[in-house]
């Protein structure tokens, strides 16, 4: 199956709109399926008493609030009009998690074909019956989560007509310590909820991305920077645009490797059999009616002759002829 890869350009345009779209391309030629972006309308995110998370306070300061820092770093509604059509026309899908309901009713004007469902809207009752509206299917993050509280979250967009929903294990710390990844939660959930799992990941690498692939995810959202040493939030846990390629190219070469989970002998591995494998042979030079024992037989490469699996059944039969050491024996 193939895992639907996600470039999160997320802010990392620093509300640049040729920068927004220069991601896009770098995402396309990454060969990553989607690019994602934010839509919000801060005033109605963010209260003016909000202060910034501690990681953004490291990577942009604390000169500013957090409202000011997100009305400076994100697009109106008609840039993000703009904004999906040059994804449209250079062939790679648009998305974008919305923040607030007019936003959640502006991507519904796009008929965009899924919804993604941010970390800290997971408890946000209103927005989530918004989305299920939709009807579209829908990709859940449960970054800060408890299972309960995933659980209450499904129940309101399986109720409020929402489609098919993917949940992705995440962790909203930036950078995640690898630590506190816990890929294995993607079984758990798996397990509890009988869903589609995936990952979005926060962590510094691509090394949790390509395990969560091995573990089922089928979804992988990444964030990736154009410059990691661009001001904004999020670019020092973003990958580079070659990280980026070598994420996608890892994921795909770790989808070859995982096949079809039935074990069996390879088309690569089947001319290996006769040269790995032994047969039975004669220890020693063997006259015709000797009796074959222990001490007139062994075993050794190739695997041509009679199997050693054999072995018993060959024992006390007599030799129909002579053999000659090393020879492999016939019954």
């Amino acid at each position: 199956m193939k895992t639907l890869i996600i470039a999160e350009a997320g802010v990392n345009h620093n509300g640049d709109l040729a920068l927004a779209k220069k991601m896009a391309v770098v995402a396309k030629n990454a060969g990553a399926d989607i690019v994602k972006y934010q839509t919000a309308v801060p005033e109605l995110v963010i209260s003016k008493f909000a202060e910034k998370a501690e990681y953004q306070k490291v990577q942009t300061g604390d000169h500013e609030t957090q409202l000011e820092m997100v009305r400076r770093i994100h697009f109106g509604f008609e840039a993000h009009r703009e904004l999906k059509a040059y994804c449209d026309s250079i062939g790679i899908q648009y998305l974008s998690a919305a923040f607030d309901l007019p936003s959640i009713d502006f991507l519904a004007s796009l008929d965009l074909p899924l919804f993604k469902i941010p970390s800290g809207e997971i408890t946000n009752l209103p927005y989530l019956e918004r989305v299920a509206a939709c009807r579209k299917p829908v990709l859940l993050s449960t970054g800060m989560s408890e299972m309960e509280e995933i659980a209450a979250a499904l129940n309101a967009l399986k109720l409020g007509g929402a489609g098919e929903v993917t949940v992705l294990h995440c962790n909203t710390e930036y950078p995640t310590p690898a630590e506190d990844a816990n890929l294995r939660a993607l079984l758990d959930i798996k397990k509890r909820f009988g869903c589609r799992v995936g990952y979005s990941d926060h962590t510094l690498g691509i090394e949790a991305d390509v395990a969560a692939v091995a573990l089922g995810a089928e979804v992988v959202e990444k964030h990736f920077t154009l410059d990691k040493n661009m001001e904004g939030p999020d670019h020092k846990a973003s990958l580079s645009p070659s990280e980026l390629m070598e994420m996608v190219s890892a994921i795909r070469r770790t989808e070859a490797m995982l096949g079809s989970g039935h074990k069996g002998v390879s088309f690569s591995e089947r001319k290996n059999i006769a040269i790995a494998r032994k047969s039975i042979v004669a220890a020693r030079d063997i006259a015709p009616g000797e009796t074959f024992t222990e001490e007139n037989l062994t075993v050794k490469r190739p695997g041509q002759g009679v199997s050693p699996m054999r072995w018993y059944e060959v024992l006390g039969k007599r030799a129909k002829r002579a053999f000659a050491e090393d020879e492999m024996i016939e019954v």
